[in-house]
């Protein structure tokens, strides 16, 4: 025995790819568009690169009903899974709001919660609820805009 103390720091942080610029200046272009054109703006977005997490969360927050939204919100949430199983998270550790990579799967998931809430399949809210306090315990809901 060599004599040598390993010490934990507790779980670690998880973080995503960053995603390529001009899809970042898409969907800032998206999210700029006047109203009536802003939720179409971003579903081009989607549809032009449908594994971006962020534009899935921001489309179920333009979503025009709450059926729309959770949907969105529900594949944004199972993408955003995909991609932290492929980034080494394998179920436990945090995903934090801080890093910007995380911010479109923890949008989707708090969507979904919204969603969920909404339509009144409350299991489902306090399950996303408790998921984003256990991935990031500094939590409180996304800032405001």
């Amino acid at each position: 025995m060599s004599g040598d103390v390993s010490l934990s720091r507790g779980p670690t942080d998880t973080v995503l790819p960053a995603v390529p610029d001009d899809w970042s200046a898409a969907l800032a272009a998206a999210l700029a568009a006047a109203s009536p054109e802003r939720r179409s703006a971003i579903a081009s977005v989607v549809a032009q690169h449908p594994t971006y997490l962020e534009a899935w969360g921001r489309l179920a927050e333009s979503a025009g009903d709450v059926v729309e939204s959770y949907a969105c919100a529900r594949v944004g949430y199972h993408r955003g899974l995909d991609q932290l199983r492929a980034a080494g998270w394998r179920g436990t550790g945090y995903v934090r709001w801080q890093h910007p990579e995380n911010q479109g799967f923890l949008r989707s998931l708090e969507a979904l919660r919204a969603g969920a809430a909404a339509i009144g399949e409350d299991e489902e809210a306090e399950r996303c609820a408790l998921f984003l306090r256990q991935l990031d315990p500094q939590w409180r809901g996304l800032p405001p805009a």
